[in-house]
């Protein structure tokens, strides 16, 4: 048994590589889940492709997937994003960048994170959005839960949900179509470049008669590609 996370990787992954060198067979396991999903397995999985290793991939259990299939929402088209980053702020843009995004949203999230995660989504998606909470999927107390975010949130406040365990939330894609008029865009180019995000979106919006909530997040990806830029 070799032990192999984040903190030893670098030399675990060469005693390994030379094992493997050596023809000997060896086996990636996990003790939760389904090896290199979240975890840093994958790294060395991609190590031995490139020493033309000879990978075999054998099918276990996988949260990510129990929970889709248990969640009631669209699976036909669905994007796992691993977990959210802990500070707020950080959180509160990966979510702004997946707000249009129609395809189902799967994320792992740790117990003690659950209420402010919750609830930056529920402020960034919108409280109507339907979820799906997961927790302790095959296990005992497992639970299902298909509600809407601002419901999940107010759950959580009253103290009516665990915040214990492995958790998945499972949210519903966005509905509303991405903008695509092109002077709806050309309008908030302009504003934008006067005026903050909030003030040249809700602007935008009173002028083209387009959707504001639309309008912000379209405002805020216009401002993230001229910060790359700059």
């Amino acid at each position: 048994m070799i032990p192999y996370h984040d903190h030893n990787e670098r030399d675990a992954a060469e005693r390994i590589l030379h094992l493997l060198q050596q023809d000997k067979r060896v086996a990636l396991i996990s003790d939760a889940g389904t090896p290199a999903i979240a975890d840093p397995g994958y790294r060395l999985v991609r190590l031995a492709h490139q020493h033309g290793v000879r990978v075999e991939s054998i099918p276990g259990p996988c949260a990510a997937m129990a929970a889709l299939a248990g969640s009631g929402l669209p699976s036909d088209c669905f994007r796992f994003n691993g977990f959210l980053p802990a500070k707020q702020q950080a959180r509160k843009t990966a979510l702004e960048k997946l707000a249009t995004d129609t395809a189902t949203l799967i994320f792992y999230e740790a117990p003690h994170r659950l209420a402010d995660t919750v609830r930056d989504m529920s402020a960034v998606l919108g409280g109507e959005r339907e979820i799906c909470l997961a927790r302790e999927l095959t296990k005992h107390y497992e639970t299902l839960w298909l509600t809407t975010l601002a419901e999940l949130e107010r759950a959580i406040d009253e103290k009516r949900v665990e915040e214990r365990g492995e958790i998945v939330l499972v949210v519903a894609g966005a509905t509303e179509k991405v903008i695509d008029d092109s002077e709806s865009e050309r309008v908030l180019q302009i504003l934008l470049a006067e005026l903050p995000v909030k003030q040249a979106s809700a602007l935008a919006a009173q002028i083209t008669g387009a959707a504001k909530r639309e309008l912000y997040r379209r405002a805020l990806a216009l401002k993230d590609e001229d910060d790359s830029d700059a």
